[in-house]
């Protein structure tokens, strides 16, 4: 791919993601790294793993400093989640380090399969408004911290749709603190598993630094359009769904045909 055209397609696939996290608050990253190996043309898988990572854990950090100002991020319970969370990061991208690429995309196809069948799910928005911190739920929090953050790590997602109800399940925050609050995670396992990637070499800066203008590009807009289509969003939500089951689809039948 010529050099325009690539940067082209990166600033494209990244508004495309940053359009679907401003809209959704979430899955939309699922989609980093098929995009970066089959649209932008990235020919390692690890390297599409490892950028993508680095790219959700700056788009995490924009959105968290929204959520932050409108109060609704709980820090005490989001950082326990979070920083146990750091050691499942560190040892799942350790292992998908090792796991070899064709391998590790079949299994990335099927986390995106959960991904859209969580994205058809109806989120409930109950919950305690002022939850704090204690001594009883924090090993409940640690053990599900360590567990999603392995996953995040493994996969080199930002696993918003794991933290969410998993950090719900440990807390029993409501939703909309659960989601501002989840950024914490996502950023800090995105970068967990982004630096482990890099001490190997195995990022492409000038990608994530595209990757990441085109999401900031198309957050933005997918905030305005969360207003505007406010009542339509469970539909567009299904819709989106789909579309990361064709993706999950290709990605598996073009992952088991290398391995072939």
């Amino acid at each position: 791919m010529a050099g325009f055209e690539h940067a082209l397609a990166a600033i494209l696939s990244g508004a495309v993601v940053g359009l679907s996290l401003g809209l959704f608050g979430g899955g939309g990253s699922i989609l980093a790294t098929p995009f970066l190996l089959y649209i932008v043309g990235v020919a390692d898988p690890h390297v599409a793993i490892g950028t993508s990572a680095l790219a959700v854990a700056v788009n995490a950090c924009l959105g968290l400093i929204g959520h932050w100002r409108l109060g609704n991020v709980k820090w005490s319970c989001a950082s326990m989640f979070a920083f146990a969370g750091i050691l499942g990061a560190a040892l799942g991208s350790t292992i998908g380090k090792a796991v070899g690429g064709s391998w590790l995309l079949v299994l990335f196809s099927l986390i995106m399969v959960a991904v859209g069948l969580a994205m058809l799910r109806p989120r409930a928005a109950g919950g305690v408004a002022d939850v704090r911190l204690t001594v009883a739920m924090a090993p409940r929090v640690i053990a599900i911290g360590i567990l999603v953050g392995g996953i995040a790590g493994f996969f080199g997602i930002g696993g918003g749709f794991l933290i969410v109800p998993g950090i719900m399940l440990g807390t029993g925050m409501t939703l909309i603190n659960a989601i501002g609050s989840s950024l914490v995670a996502v950023a800090l396992f995105g970068l967990t598993t982004a630096v482990n990637y890099a001490v190997s070499g195995l990022i492409d800066w000038t990608v994530a630094a595209l990757f990441i203008g085109g999401g900031l590009i198309g957050s933005l807009a997918g905030a305005q359009l969360a207003f505007r289509l406010a009542d339509r969003r469970r539909m567009l939500a299904h819709a989106f769904a789909g579309v990361i089951f064709l993706v999950a689809i290709y990605t598996f039948l073009r992952s088991l045909g290398a391995i072939a």
